[in-house]
């Protein structure tokens, strides 16, 4: 099968907020007033939640539909802890992201517990946000200068 590329691109509005766009869609990235932000929108860290939230829903679906599972609906609950002193400049002692993110998963599907825990796993190992998360993914950062069609790559 074929790569799909996804993308998304956008422009900042102030030091906090950042306006994107995926497809048609406008996601509206702002911080809470206590790290600086107007509250206008999820923060990039709640984003990754929610992504990781949205994709455990469609492969849940997905993967109880291939086995003939009737699942009527999935609640899904993410949460993770970090400690912001990276991202504030206040030291390098630990990571910048979560130290671990904790997924509670609620499903209303008609099955046995070991057929659950089957599905579960299944999701869970099928979940294109979870391999991201679960292991390195090469990351290319560049530095682009759109008025004169300069790249400068940074690796």
């Amino acid at each position: 099968m074929s790569l799909l590329k996804f993308s998304v691109e956008g422009s900042s509005l102030n030091e906090t907020k950042f306006v994107a766009k995926a497809r048609n869609f406008e996601l509206v990235i702002d911080e809470p007033p206590s790290l600086g932000g107007n509250d206008e929108g999820a923060n990039p860290v709640e984003y990754l939640l929610a992504s990781f939230a949205g994709c455990l829903n469609v492969v849940g679906f997905l993967v109880a539909k291939e086995h003939g599972l009737k699942l009527k609906n999935l609640n899904i609950k993410i949460e993770g802890d970090l400690n912001p002193a990276k991202f504030l400049g206040q030291g390098d002692d630990e990571r910048a992201g979560y130290q671990h993110i904790q997924i509670f998963l609620d499903p209303d599907i008609e099955a046995d517990e070991q057929t659950i825990h089957a599905w579960a796993e299944e999701v869970e190992r099928r979940c294109p946000i979870n391999d991201n998360l679960g292991n390195k993914t090469p990351i290319f950062m560049n530095i682009e200068n759109i008025r004169s069609k300069e790249n400068l790559s940074l690796n």
